[in-house]
């Protein structure tokens, strides 16, 4: 992999990880592209990608992540004390992450089943197609009025259902995720708030379900410093893209997106 490459990946990663547009996807068709097709190489920079990401939200949700780590112990607490009635606003928060994150562990069952389905870029555009429908869904759904704090364990179990969607590349995971938010009542920016934050368990957990074929392949030391600049993009560009999905959340334009997930899967499926 050239260094312009790199940074080319790191930019599509950071961008396409919370615009809900698919980052897989993306790098799914960026790897066709520039003819990157050793499996492993590709899964060590993708993993690396999502990493850099994922210091992305901790920075710009660094107050809610710091909170939400000191209430889980508090609610453990709380909970095996039999006072699982008195929790706090916060610590109904970390339970809904965990709750929200459940479904997830599905994807260790299917993840060589999930691989195979988006093997092509023709199969990755009719995947952007899905998600373009998905986020029109979720434009005309926002009219809930809940909190991250009082969103129910029920409605957080669906809203991971709606993520477990997305470990197929080309289902865009913040997409999905802030569509099942709106679906279940959330107000459009703490759609955006818990789809996030959410995303914090789930690329940690991607990550390690993938740490064995890493360690098979060690990177080569020529293309460490490569790799790192790519990470740099990628978190630079990841944190940027944050604020913007905010914005647009705050002003009911996801439509955007899916007009952008119309134009590149239609183009991936024709030119594929």
């Amino acid at each position: 992999m050239t260094l312009i490459e790199a940074i080319i990946c790191g930019i599509v990663q950071g961008a396409a990880e919370f615009l809900p547009i698919s980052s897989s996807g993306h790098l799914a068709l960026l790897h066709a592209m520039f003819g990157l097709s050793d499996p492993e190489t590709c899964m060590t920079f993708d993993v690396m990608l999502h990493l850099a990401t994922l210091a992305a939200v901790v920075c710009v949700y660094s107050r809610d992540v710091l909170a939400l780590i000191k209430a889980f112990f508090t609610m453990i607490g709380k909970i095996f004390s039999g006072r699982g009635k008195e929790l706090t606003g916060t610590e109904r928060f970390a339970l809904y992450i965990i709750v929200a994150t459940v479904p997830l562990g599905l994807a260790f069952f299917a993840k060589d089943a999930v691989t195979g389905v988006a093997a092509t870029p023709r199969a990755v555009g009719i995947l952007l197609l899905i998600n373009g429908f998905v986020l029109l869904i979720g434009d005309r759904a926002g009219r809930g009025c809940a909190t991250a704090e009082s969103l129910g364990a029920g409605r957080a179990f669906a809203v991971g259902a709606f993520q477990l969607a997305a470990v197929v590349p080309g289902l865009s995971r913040s997409g999905m995720t802030v569509t099942g938010g709106l679906v279940c009542g959330l107000e459009r920016t703490q759609a955006v708030r818990f789809s996030f934050i959410m995303s914090v368990p789930a690329i940690l957990g991607a990550s390690i379900m993938n740490v064995t074929e890493i360690i098979k392949t060690p990177v080569e030391r020529s293309q460490l410093g490569i790799y790192a600049v790519g990470m740099i993009f990628a978190a630079v560009t990841g944190f940027f893209a944050l604020k913007l999905v905010d914005f647009i959340a705050r002003k009911n334009k996801f439509s955007l997106f899916a007009i952008y997930c119309f134009a590149v899967g239609t183009a991936a499926v024709i030119f594929g």
